[in-house]
């Protein structure tokens, strides 16, 4: 078998953990001389394979890439640029051909959520089509845990424990000052379809009474009159009412709470601010004083609070899509399988990106309680390993040691500039 490249690019929205993924693709691929010859990273995603902007990662020293493991955010750039079908848009496909073929890549490596896993399947569809053959491999990310036939997704574990942290502190805080001062704080998380990162925030609190008081999921219509009922019933039962708020909250016909009148590149619904939409209710019903955060950012940008599994599934699943590729296997993504809930076990399995493309896996409704603000023990039982384990990166003069890649692009081949 004669020796291919390989192209690897990052997708969507980064995570705490997505550079995991990116360190076990290449120092895998290092590990196979033999059949894989340069990895190439794609500048901004699909976006610098269409530019021919292409990192030579082998440029890289061997420190560079082990750095990858600790450091947060997309180490090569992302984008959120969905391909077309073949049919719709041929030219994005040709240009993709053209670019391999001049780079002599064979491995083709896309490591992002649903809509990213959608691409790497057109992808694997290119050799079959157009007389390219290209061995294609998905990476699953997504702090969102939405992606189908994987027991968890690589990124939501460190976002689970960064939500669950905060949630816990917070609290703290709210509680020390709410004679006086603040009775209601809202964070609003992540999670536009799937209530997963706001079921997190469950896992600050044990018993009655402990804090959040109320999670908002998208699974569960949004009822104001219950809402606002329940969070002042917390203000005279606790002193204080702490709330998750998933980004994603809405109503009974589906609008969404926060709905901001915008779409996004992948025509999803832009999100204006659930926290500040729900704190202005409490204003005006209750008069409570109130404080909201949104974690946006920050919270799949912790790597300083990873959870140590997350971070070790991330790398495993970038190892496991080179192993794949290079037992001939085609078109699939590597999976997590849960194995035994206690003790947490774990393994790799796979599924067909066919399949897995654009399907969102929500929470099941057994793990939400019967009044729609909490979790249930299963849904506890099922998060709370995926938290587990301390990772922290190095640190000097005070502050987490990051990876400086040099991101130097390979020489373009083709004379033609391609427009997106």
């Amino acid at each position: 078998m004669a020796i291919k490249n390989a192209f690897y690019a990052q997708s969507g929205g980064v995570t705490a953990v997505i550079n995991a993924s990116a360190c076990g693709v290449i120092q895998t691929a290092r590990k196979h001389t033999d059949k894989i010859g340069k990895v190439f990273a794609g500048r901004n995603g699909i976006i610098g394979a269409l530019k021919e902007e292409l990192i030579d990662t082998s440029l890289e020293s061997d420190d560079a890439i082990a750095a990858l493991l600790h450091t947060p955010g997309g180490a090569f750039g992302s984008c959120r640029y969905k391909l077309k079908n073949i049919s719709e848009n041929q030219r994005e496909y040709e240009r993709l051909i053209e670019v391999f073929r001049a780079h002599d890549i064979g491995y083709f490596f896309y490591n992002g959520g649903g809509d990213s896993q959608d691409t790497a399947y057109k992808v694997s569809q290119i050799g079959e089509k157009m007389g390219y053959p290209i061995t294609c491999i998905g990476v699953p990310k997504t702090v969102d845990n939405d992606l189908p036939f994987t027991d968890c997704c690589p990124g939501f574990g460190s976002v689970a424990k960064y939500i669950a942290t905060s949630t816990l502190e917070a609290s703290l805080d709210i509680k020390s000052m709410c004679e006086t001062s603040t009775k209601v704080f809202i964070l609003e998380v992540m999670g536009r379809h799937a209530g997963w990162i706001a079921a997190s925030g469950g896992l600050a609190g044990q018993g009655e009474g402990q804090p959040p008081h109320i999670i908002l999921f998208p699974e569960i219509p949004f009822n104001r009159e219950k809402f606002l009922e329940r969070v002042d019933q917390c203000v005279k039962d606790y002193g204080y009412c702490v709330v998750v708020a998933s980004e994603g909250a809405q109503y009974e016909d589906g609008r969404f709470v926060a709905d901001a009148g915008a779409k996004d590149a992948f025509g999803h619904t832009q999100l204006g601010g659930v926290a500040p939409a729900l704190a202005n209710m409490v204003k005006q019903a209750l008069g409570h004083k109130y404080h909201w955060a949104v974690a946006d950012y920050l919270q799949r940008a912790a790597r300083h609070i990873a959870s140590a599994t997350d971070v070790e599934q991330a790398y495993t699943v970038g190892k496991a899509a080179v192993e794949m590729a290079l037992a001939g296997k085609q078109a699939l993504m590597p999976t997590i399988v849960r194995e035994q809930a206690k003790p947490y076990r774990w393994s790799i399995g796979e599924a067909n990106l066919s399949e897995v493309a654009n399907q969102e896996k929500k929470m099941p409704i057994h793990y939400i309680t019967d009044d729609g603000f909490g979790i249930t023990q299963d849904c506890r039982d099922y998060l709370q390993p995926l938290i587990e384990g301390e990772s922290f990166p190095p640190f000097e003069n005070g502050l987490p040691k990051v990876a400086h890649l040099k991101n130097q692009l390979v020489e373009k081949k083709l004379r033609t500039d391609f427009k997106l």
